[in-house]
């Protein structure tokens, strides 16, 4: 009984907030997800959380992340005419990477663009999108 109490929770903590994992692609969706359903269920959330969390992260990658398919060209365009000084990253540039307090500047992300809450900087010449809660990277336009 209380285990699918336990599962139910998980699942309906999920789902009302799907909107975390929405632009994080499958790895990122899956492993956030994992992370809110243990945080509400132990073990069996984090499993629930991780599949929900995938599905979620894939759905979200597969119709063009965060700024969707027809934006990411016209930002990146955006981001590349602003001149901004790049931030030299040492290792690989990963979706999920967590920037450093200092050394980074960020900038806001225009309205037109839809991608609300999300700021942008770049990285190794490359524009990406940062969570400015966390600074992790929620994606990287190329």
């Amino acid at each position: 009984m209380l285990k699918s109490f336990l599962i139910v929770s998980a699942v309906a903590t999920l789902l009302s907030a799907p909107f975390a994992v929405q632009a994080q692609g499958v790895a990122t969706g899956a492993a956030k997800g994992a992370a809110v359903g243990e945080d509400a269920a132990g073990p069996v959330g984090g499993v629930v959380g991780g599949v929900v969390g995938g599905v979620v992260g894939g759905v979200a990658g597969a119709v063009g992340g965060l700024l969707g398919i027809e934006q990411r060209p016209r930002f990146r365009a955006y981001a590349i005419r602003e001149h901004r000084p790049s931030f030299h990253y040492n290792d690989e540039m990963v979706i999920g990477v967590e920037l450093p307090e200092r050394g980074v500047t960020y900038y806001e992300v225009p309205a037109e663009y839809g991608a609300r809450g999300y700021r942008y900087t770049i990285v190794n010449g490359h524009p990406v999108l940062v969570d400015p809660r966390t600074r992790r990277v929620v994606e990287i336009i190329d």
